[in-house]
């Protein structure tokens, strides 16, 4: 891309944050981190990145940071994530999520910094009772967390219109995988997403993989996802501050791939890329969960142009594998 501004990215040491930075570099921007290191990992982002630890939310630090430096973009991953947690700890995750994007968009607009990613989610949808799921389905969240994603949304809508701020909103799917190259991968501890939970049963973590429900109303009784390879997703990111840059129109776009895969096709994936079967447990559905959550994404080919390149369930479970048997090497043999 070329630019000659400063990128700030929010979170840019976790899963899909790190991956953003090593995409941006190659892409010759320049880019500044910044990460509280509450789950994102230092060792992920690129030898020489530049990172403040600090957290988005805190007014000061961004201000001293905005001050310091002339950008151009903001590109906000940080936040919390996991749906059933916000349930039980809400407040935090009203804070974590909602009051601190809102003192970082306030920060944009007090600096006159024009563009603004961010990172939202498909649980603003809730329960749509259509499948796939358009930009334009109705908004109804049912958690904590997806309350909090939609409340950042209208808060950049707003700004948008008061201020100018330019917005491009990402509505995630299922993100999962690892960078192709090895750079870097879903490192969280304690993560829940399924195809990092059967890549660690896979690679030896005790316990079991536990599937939720095999009574929905699916081919195989097992709940049906919208996948998206890492990669793609801040691909799409790039493409989406590059429209920005360039014709300054704010954009709300569903991020996956059209199409779904149950858990059961998830675990014969890892099966076949091991060569040995899973161990797995059944249990009762979880409260809140769907039988079939696909994005529509037709948008986001009429608008971008873009095509995925890693829309294959096998290369995505591919991928994530490999990156867990690189952190087991680190484990076993710690430099």
């Amino acid at each position: 891309m070329g630019g000659f501004l400063t990128i700030l990215v929010t979170g840019g040491a976790g899963y899909i944050g790190s991956h953003m930075v090593h995409h941006l570099l190659e892409s010759g921007e320049d880019v500044v981190v910044l990460d509280n290191l509450s789950t994102g990992v230092k060792e992920n982002l690129p030898t020489g990145s530049e990172l403040i630890e600090g957290d988005a939310g805190d007014d000061a630090l961004v201000s001293r940071l905005f001050q310091s430096r002339s950008f151009d973009s903001v590109i906000h991953f940080a936040g919390s994530v996991v749906v059933p947690e916000s349930v039980a700890h809400p407040l935090d995750y009203y804070r974590n999520n909602t009051v601190a994007s809102r003192s970082l968009i306030a920060a944009c607009v007090r600096h006159a910094v024009p563009n603004f990613l961010f990172s939202s989610t498909a649980a603003v949808y809730g329960s749509p009772p259509v499948m796939p799921v358009s930009e334009g389905t109705q908004t109804d969240p049912v958690s904590p967390y997806g309350r909090s994603k939609l409340m950042t949304e209208w808060m950049l809508q707003d700004a948008a219109k008061a201020h100018g701020l330019r917005y491009g909103i990402l509505r995630y799917f299922n993100v999962a995988g690892a960078d192709p190259k090895g750079r870097t991968g879903q490192s969280t501890p304690r993560a829940t997403h399924l195809i990092k939970r059967a890549c660690e049963v896979a690679t030896g973590h005790p316990g079991k993989l536990t599937i939720f429900g095999t009574d929905y109303p699916t081919p195989d009784g097992t709940g049906v996802r919208d996948y998206i390879h890492v990669s793609d997703l801040v691909d799409i990111h790039e493409k989406v501050l590059r429209k920005l840059r360039k014709d300054g129109a704010s954009l709300l776009l569903n991020c996956g791939y059209g199409h779904g895969y149950s858990v059961r096709e998830v675990v014969s994936a890892v099966e076949r890329a091991t060569g040995n079967l899973l161990a797995v447990e059944t249990a009762d559905r979880r409260p809140g969960d769907l039988a079939i959550v696909v994005a529509e994404t037709g948008k986001l080919a009429t608008l971008l142009s873009w095509k995925p390149q890693y829309a294959d369930l096998n290369v995505i479970v591919r991928t994530a594998l490999d990156w867990e048997k690189r952190i087991e090497r680190a484990r076993d043999f710690p430099s």
